[in-house]
């Protein structure tokens, strides 16, 4: 029987990827899979490059992903990200390709948690409200025609512009005092505090008006302080807490006999005038038309999103993912640069430090002391030999003068001298001669007889 030889092909195909097409395929499957998600988590690592995207990382305790946001998303969000701020993420999973790393692409951002300003304004508020200073029995009511109405805001803000315009078109003539003050930053508490207090002791307007234009937790922060709170719970006149948006609430709202959501509003709100229904028609009109113009405008995006956006979408990753790349080479520089600059300090120390080793200024002030002391040495031996000197020449002196002649003067002896010398023979000395004869004190001239 003849026998065929069968070779079977059992080993499987290899199908063998480059790295940009394994990441690529990658991509393409994270992308189909997530590309719209929500991801809560804690930022942390927050870098803003020069080109004015977003580098961050989202964690847990036990995990953490990469997340990026690009500047042509991240301009329109109203609450900038911050490290330590819980969020919730809005995006697509993306890979970039020049780490071989998946990351988050954010499209929107939503702050979960408001951190310890929310939590002091937490413990402030149940406390004053133990107090009773939010109970409803102590809220004073507003003058129904107020002629006079205390102010007190920024005279630098939009608040105080709006106040006065809208108060003037609604009731004419009305009188407005404004006590100008910080509303905002380091001493703001003490002038708001003391323009209730000049309000309340002055007893002037029948009303005050208290607030400022919106911004963030932090901006409105005077308004939640205690010392704010218990100036409006004492002032003898009602006051209309107007701080911030509709949507923003302080300590100043509860305590305050009113809130208003706005200082517009509250310029509204304190005076009433027969076109006041002419008014709610006109801004019910306009609410009606911003939330017209609000659908409109996310209808109008959604189409975008279904159509022009998505090729969009496509080159902005494309052109994100090189500007990432620029980012990532621009950080490694400033490493770079930065390690160089330590190292020359480095170097530049030790140079110093070996230089102060040939320093000639303790060698010349050691110098100096020898030279000193050597002078001061020389002046003694100069002066000793001075001294010793003076005392023999003393020694000589006091011997000449008992040696010397005019010691014998002063015995009674004279000297007689003549024109020729002195005289020591009578005969060298003939009648009529001229004689000088010296005496122990003075001289006397004679003649011989």
């Amino acid at each position: 029987m003849e026998q065929f030889a069968l070779e079977f092909d059992l080993a499987p195909k290899r199908r063998i990827f480059t790295v940009t097409e394994l990441n690529a395929e990658i991509r393409a499957a994270l992308d189909a899979e997530f590309q719209d998600i929500w991801v809560s988590g804690e930022i942390s690592g927050l870098k803003l490059a020069n080109s004015g995207h977003y580098y961050f990382t989202l964690k847990e305790r036990d995990s953490q992903i990469k997340c990026v946001a690009f500047r042509s998303a991240h301009r329109y969000w109203k609450a900038k990200p911050q490290d330590g701020l819980a969020v919730l993420a809005r995006g697509r999973i993306d890979v970039y390709e020049a780490r071989g790393e998946y990351q988050l692409q954010v499209e929107t951002l939503e702050p979960q948690g408001l951190g310890a300003l929310q939590l002091a304004f937490e413990q402030l508020k149940r406390r004053l409200a133990l107090e009773g200073l939010f109970a409803a029995g102590r809220k004073r009511p507003l003058p129904r025609f107020p002629r006079r109405i205390g102010i007190v805001t920024s005279p630098r803000g939009a608040a105080i512009a709006d106040l006065i315009q809208i108060l003037a078109r609604r009731f004419p003539g009305l009188h407005i005092r404004l006590f100008p003050a910080l509303v905002q930053g380091e001493g703001a508490v003490e002038e708001v505090c003391r323009a209730i207090d000049y309000f309340s002791r002055t007893k002037w307007p029948d009303l005050v008006i208290v607030g400022r234009g919106g911004g963030s937790l932090e901006d409105l922060w005077t308004f939640n302080e205690e010392a704010v709170a218990r100036a409006i719970a004492a002032c003898s006149v009602p006051v209309v807490s107007a701080v911030g948006h509709e949507t923003d609430v302080t300590i100043a709202d509860f305590v305050a006999d009113l809130r208003a959501p706005t200082p517009s509003a509250a310029a509204e709100m304190v005076i009433c005038t027969r076109d006041e229904l002419m008014d709610r028609i006109a801004a019910a009109r306009a609410k009606s038309t911003q939330a017209m113009r609000y659908r409109l405008a996310m209808l109008e995006r959604r189409l975008r999103q279904q159509g022009i956006e998505r090729a969009l979408s496509l080159l902005q990753r494309r052109i994100g993912r090189g500007l990432q790349r620029i980012d990532e080479q621009e950080f490694r520089l400033r490493e770079r640069i930065r390690a160089g600059l330590d190292s020359r300090e480095r170097a530049r120390r030790a140079l110093e430090t070996r230089l102060r080793r040939f320093d000639m200024r303790p060698r010349l002030a050691a110098d100096r002391r020898r030279l000193e002391a050597c002078h001061a040495r020389a002046v003694e031996i100069v002066r000793v030999r001075l001294a010793r000197r003076r005392s023999t020449l003393d020694q000589l002196a006091a011997k000449l003068s008992q040696l010397s002649p005019l010691r014998i003067l002063d015995r009674g002896y004279a000297i007689v001298s003549t024109p020729s010398g002195i005289l020591k023979d009578a005969r060298d000395a003939p009648p009529g001669s001229g004689i000088h004869v010296r005496l122990a004190e003075g001289e006397l001239d004679a003649v011989v007889e």
